[in-house]
């Protein structure tokens, strides 16, 4: 058995499916080039007939990326192979990621079907993907929730049709470490073909009830050799494994013998990046790459890092990328130094627009004592907002303990000035009531989130907020030092995504 566990990293697919974190084509590059640095061995690159721009999405990152291989989703219908296909055209190492639902809900109730038609279906869909790509690899989907019996039937038909990977998705996230681990022993054991190294097992968990990175290991314990994962976490629902936790315990429990292809030392600025990039906060108390994951408030933690940081750090914060030396960015700092912290970040800009970036980065500086990678990853996103038809042009508030808050506001629309004050509960109620009066559409503010990017209080707040809008929910994203104007940025980013009647 190999001692080499290879990453499948699915940000771009299915972390992608997070409502609000979608990215445009130039942004997945940017994801998928940083991924090549990191090491990643596989890098799922969308789901090319879901969309027009999944499939130029595959197109481009196949064209961009040079060593890692390029899978692309399909269900088990030719049609969809057809297009991955095509998409893959470019890619100088390509794989095919066909499927289908296993469980007996998904059987009974998603394809109204049988247990024998669906091997059947699975079957003709590997050997269809064959007759265009070496490497075709079969997801079971809900896996977790079909009997091992049956499962062990499904993969084994599909690894006698061609398939070189099998993934053993715990879909709903139901599955207990043990339960999961057991069964990929089971498929170990009652397979043919993957003893022999023919095929090799794939994890795919999601985190619904908090196991996703437990039960990955668990299954890599009992003889998985490729896990599929995510930055910082990122998908659907509750999210996917983890890439830096699986990458870190690997790292961390030597004695278990089995290597990845990561370098670690890319966690932090990949992480911070995806984040930057998806509008996703990584929450502060995130294992690995949280801004508290290497924080120690407790006294008696301090005494013991003090004395020796092994008592209360199992890792170096230098393996993840967290450079305590790094160069300090501050309104005294040059073109030179900028350009190096965003290299660093996984960022390449042309020189315009590197030009522009260091224009507001001095800006910023000037507000700040010291500017942080999410400051320098948020301006250099800044220009995402420059083709948007509606801009806020001032805003001026008036508020304070025992008075009624007042906001008066500027709006350019296309080119077209406007202005309106209002008063309201606290000084974002007013900004955006003063908002509402220019912009005469019924909106309704359902979600509004607030997050400060460190410490300090002249810090750039980051607010994410869902607007619903005739039938249709818009997220948006501001960031400012000033937290009242980043909720009004934030509230004209939905404004401007509304579709057009």
């Amino acid at each position: 058995m190999s001692d080499r566990l290879f990453i499948f990293d699915t940000t771009l697919r299915d972390g992608e499916q997070v409502p609000g974190c979608q990215l445009n084509t130039i942004e997945k590059i940017q994801v998928a080039k940083q991924l090549e640095a990191l090491g990643v061995d596989v890098i799922e690159a969308g789901f090319p007939v879901s969309s027009p721009g999944d499939f130029n999405s595959v197109i481009e990152i196949s064209k961009a990326v040079t060593w890692p291989t390029i899978c692309a989703l399909t269900r088990a219908v030719e049609h969809d192979i057809d297009v991955a296909v095509e998409a893959l055209q470019y890619a100088k190492h390509r794989r095919i990621h066909t499927g289908i639902g296993t469980s007996d809900p998904h059987i009974k109730y998603k394809f109204n079907s049988t247990r024998e038609q669906i091997i059947e279906r699975a079957v003709a869909a590997v050997k269809y993907a064959k007759r265009y790509c070496e490497d075709v690899e079969f997801y079971a989907e809900d896996a977790g929730r079909t009997d091992n019996e049956y499962l062990a039937r499904v993969i084994e038909a599909v690894v006698k049709a061609g398939a070189t990977v099998c993934n053993i998705p715990d879909t709903t996230g139901y599955c207990l470490p043990q339960e999961f681990g057991a069964k990929i022993q089971y498929l170990m054991e009652h397979v043919d073909g993957l003893s022999s190294g023919k095929a090799i097992l794939s994890t795919h968990c999601h985190n619904d009830l908090g196991m996703a990175t437990a039960n990955t290991m668990a299954g890599v314990l009992a003889g998985a050799r490729q896990a599929e994962v995510t930055i910082n976490g990122i998908g659907e629902r509750a999210g996917n494994t983890s890439l830096e936790e699986v990458a870190m315990i690997l790292k961390c429990h030597k004695g278990i013998g089995i290597d990845t292809n990561i370098n670690t030392q890319r966690i932090y600025p990949t992480s911070r990046l995806v984040s930057s990039l998806m509008n996703m906060p990584v929450q502060p108390n995130k294992a690995i790459v949280g801004r508290n994951a290497f924080a120690h408030s407790s006294g008696i933690h301090q005494d013991g890092v003090l004395k020796n940081v092994a008592t209360y750090e199992i890792m170096d914060p230098k393996d993840v990328g967290i450079d305590d030396n790094s160069i300090v960015l501050t309104a005294r700092s040059g073109h030179a130094a900028l350009k190096h912290r965003l290299q660093v970040l996984g960022i390449e800009l042309s020189d315009e627009a590197l030009d522009k970036t260091y224009e507001a980065f001095l800006r910023l500086a000037d507000q700040k004592k010291e500017i942080t990678d999410d400051d320098i990853l948020m301006l250099a996103g800044a220009d995402r907002t420059a083709a948007h038809a509606i801009k806020l042009d001032y805003l001026q508030v008036t508020t304070g303990k025992g008075v009624r808050s007042v906001a008066a506001i500027g709006l350019n629309i296309s080119g077209e000035r406007f202005e309106a004050s209002a008063s309201g509960n606290g000084p974002v109620d007013a900004a955006i009531k003063a908002l509402k009066i220019i912009i005469r559409r019924k909106m309704t503010l359902k979600e509004f989130t607030i997050q400060a990017i460190s410490k300090g209080s002249d810090d750039v707040g980051k607010v994410h907020m869902q607007v619903e809008y005739d039938g249709h929910v818009y997220y948006g994203f501001g960031a400012n030092t000033d937290i009242v104007t980043a909720s009004v940025e934030a509230y004209i980013d939905c404004i401007n995504k509304f579709k057009k009647n």
